[in-house]
């Protein structure tokens, strides 16, 4: 008996989690250790440290529209390998760095590689092989960014106390090198491009199919200026940057503010991590199974709430009790919201121009995940601690909840694209 083949939407989906996965685990969830050590090496500014962390995302935001042109137009695997060899000399060069404009030229093509070579080119590669399923192969393929700050951070971390900062991320070029490049062998593609389905489901079958679709699944494809027009588009982006604040700033300041104020050492604070990457698994789960049944954005609403209520738990933690029930609360929202707002878009604006759109809507997005880390850098610099900063972080991550309720599916696009 023959074995059926793998369909190859999901060959790219695993593919894009492992990619994800080292990206989290040795750049995106490590910064916060590496702002540890590089503060006790030169006694850098906590607003210096959180200024390269930005920078990192205003990088990857300010790509974002001509690296959606690209992909719509060379495909993801030329994009991709091109980001792979930035990564991997990003690092190296990260592990030579004395001074601070040797730390911020490092951080910048570091973030360029891991621009073209991670998120956008994965999820754009990933929505055009799925549509009913779209919200659990979304959540599939981010499993590996949790996963990554789950495993790789302690194992990072360890190593970084082993055999110094500078050999981990010296390690980090050779691994991004060695493992990403053979992987973007899988993107390129659309199911077109090989005789195959969307879904891996033929039309008859489709036909067959009596499962309702998504809330807004898009019957013709909006062009770029096309989503522009729409109200949707706005508000959905709105929600996103009001949610990455919140992300941004525990990426960037989590570990700063364990170690200074709360007492833990640099290997707890990686447990703490690890904690915090399980629950964003569990939530990629839960919302990948709910993201297909149940209403997008009102789940996506309801998860802002753990934003919120997590970080002020955080900001008046006094306890270790405390900031474990942080954990939980940020984690699962995180991971329930995070894979909702690629699939919220591809259903509302389709998959034909989605790099386009996906790439606008960073530059967006872009302001959360470079406010929300200098709003708290700078503010515990000014005052000696991180509470207030995440008590006006946490209200202002509030809004979201109402962005993302009032963003309901857009009417005809004007130009009516077809697919």
């Amino acid at each position: 008996m023959s074995r059926r083949p793998i369909f190859h939407g999901w060959k790219i989906v695993g593919a894009g989690a492992v990619i994800q996965s080292l990206q989290s685990g040795l750049l995106i969830h490590a910064f916060g250790a590496y702002a540890v050590v590089l503060n006790q090496t030169f006694g850098w500014s906590k607003t210096m440290l959180s200024a390269g962390y930005s920078l990192q995302r205003a990088e990857s935001s300010l790509l974002g529209l001509p690296q959606g042109w690209a992909l719509d137009r060379f495909g993801s695997r030329r994009v991709m390998r091109v980001g792979v060899v930035l990564l991997s000399i990003g690092f190296a060069l990260f592990s030579q760095i004395n001074k601070p404009w040797q730390f911020f030229g490092a951080v910048v093509v570091m973030a360029v590689g891991a621009s073209l070579s991670g998120f956008l080119s994965i999820v754009t590669a990933t929505v055009r092989w799925f549509e009913r399923k779209r919200a659990k192969a979304l959540s599939a393929s981010s499993v590996g960014f949790a996963l990554g700050g789950a495993a790789v951070v302690p194992a990072i971390v360890w190593y970084m106390e082993y055999a110094g900062w500078r050999a981990a991320a010296l390690l980090s070029a050779v691994v991004v090198l060695v493992v990403a490049w053979p992987l973007t062998g899988f993107f390129g593609q659309g199911p077109e491009d090989i005789g195959a389905h969307v879904d891996n489901l033929d039309p008859e079958q489709v036909e067959r199919l009596t499962s309702a679709r998504a809330e807004g699944v898009a019957e013709k494809h909006f062009t770029l200026n096309d989503a522009l027009r729409t109200r949707s588009f706005w508000l959905i982006s709105f929600g996103h940057a009001s949610a990455l604040l919140v992300v941004g700033a525990v990426i960037a300041h989590l570990a700063l503010f364990l170690t200074e104020e709360r007492g833990f050492s640099l290997q707890e604070t990686s447990f703490v991590t690890s904690g915090l990457t399980l629950s964003q698994l569990m939530g990629m789960i839960a919302g990948g199974y709910l993201g297909d049944r149940w209403n997008k954005r009102l789940l996506a609403s309801s998860a802002m709430i753990g934003h919120m209520v997590g970080l002020l738990i955080l900001a008046y933690a006094s306890s270790r009790l405390m900031v474990w029930l942080f954990v939980p609360l940020h984690g699962l929202a995180w991971g329930i919201r995070g894979p909702l707002m690629q699939a919220l878009r591809a259903d509302y604006f389709g998959s034909t121009h989605f790099g386009q759109i996906m790439g606008f809507s960073s530059m967006i997005i872009g302001f959360g995940m470079v406010g929300g880390p200098m709003i708290a850098g700078v503010m515990a610099d000014a005052t000696g601690s991180y509470r207030a900063g995440f008590v006006l972080l946490a209200c202002m991550a509030g809004a979201g909840l109402f962005f993302f309720a009032l963003a309901t599916p857009p009417g005809v696009p004007a130009s009516q694209t077809q697919p």
